[in-house]
């Protein structure tokens, strides 16, 4: 491929998955130019589809934009986008601003921060709070943490994907919230599918409950978003797939360790995350937990059955 001169309008885009992919989407629909590259060559011809331009590396990325956006799913794609061959630090000029927004281990992120420096490439840590779902309809928000300027000169650029944006303060605190958050949607999401086993086991209807509930206290952002897929028993396709928030729950479980702070709630939900590996739900939604409980509660009961019945009729 012909690398194409950086442009200040252009966007680059490294990881085109679930997220990278709606980030795109959205960001072509506002007319932002957007170069994107995927190691998925599926991704990219979406990509093409979309009216953005497939690059044949990250490196060629960051030579065609001053303004890249990196949605990773591990830690070793993340070194291998950055500093491998034909990374991004070999394609790019000074002064380009990385907007790194997966969710990864704080220290990956930090020495991948200084290594930049030294070239004149500003890293800044930005993970998104939002299901893959949410991405796609525009409903996420941006923990923007790191140079001050550098994330003010990006606001526009977060405003084209994002429903909004916060400047967290220095770089790394995007991550400490994004694991709290985090933390706190692992115990949302098991809640929500106690709460649908326990109507089906008393014959409340699960779109009633879902309706009633979400207008009162007791709702919550998983509760919302998952409820549907609950009610459905449906989990795919996946906005997050079980085997890939097993990443986040490891970076989590570590965080806290290494801060010595106790996480009963969290770490009781684990247990059913890891329990939806074992009955072979890796690639589902992780509202699957719904599937994990329902089957440890077992036959629901006749009674409760023809309430549900009843009801569908």
């Amino acid at each position: 491929m012909k690398t194409k001169r950086s442009s200040a309008k252009a966007v680059g885009i490294v990881g085109l998955g679930i997220m990278g992919g709606a980030f795109a989407k959205h960001l072509l629909a506002a007319r932002v130019p957007v170069a994107g590259y995927d190691v998925a060559v599926a991704r990219l011809a979406a990509l093409r589809r979309l009216g953005g331009t497939a690059a044949a590396s990250p490196a060629a990325v960051a030579a065609a934009a001053r303004v890249l956006i990196t949605s990773l799913p591990s830690a070793a794609a993340f070194e291998a986008a950055l500093f491998g061959t034909d990374g991004i630090a070999f394609g790019a000029r000074r002064g380009t601003i990385v907007i790194e927004a997966s969710t990864l281990p704080l220290e990956v992120k930090e020495r991948a921060r200084k290594r930049f420096e030294k070239i004149g490439v500003i890293l800044l840590d930005c993970p998104i709070s939002g299901t893959g779902a949410q991405a796609a309809v525009k409903d996420i928000v941006i923990y923007a943490s790191g140079e001050r300027a550098a994330c003010a000169r990006c606001r526009p650029i977060f405003a084209g994907f994002a429903r909004n944006s916060y400047y967290c303060g220095a770089f790394g605190t995007g991550s400490k919230l994004k694991y709290i958050a985090n933390l706190l949607v692992t115990i949302h999401n098991l809640s929500t599918a106690e709460a649908f086993v326990l109507a089906e086991r008393a014959g409340v209807d699960a779109g009633l409950m879902h309706r009633v509930i979400r207008d009162g206290a007791g709702t919550s952002r998983m509760f919302e978003v998952r409820g549907p897929l609950m009610i459905q028993r449906s989990y795919l396709p996946a906005t997050m797939k079980v085997d890939v928030y097993q990443k986040d729950i490891a970076i989590i479980r570590a965080f806290a360790a290494a801060l010595r702070c106790p996480t009963p709630l969290f770490t009781l939900s684990t247990r059913f995350y890891d329990a939806a590996m074992k009955r072979g739900y890796a690639k589902m939604d992780t509202a699957v937990v719904h599937a994990v409980l329902r089957r440890r509660a077992g036959p629901v009961p006749e009674k409760s059955r023809r309430k549900i019945a009843r009801k569908g009729k």
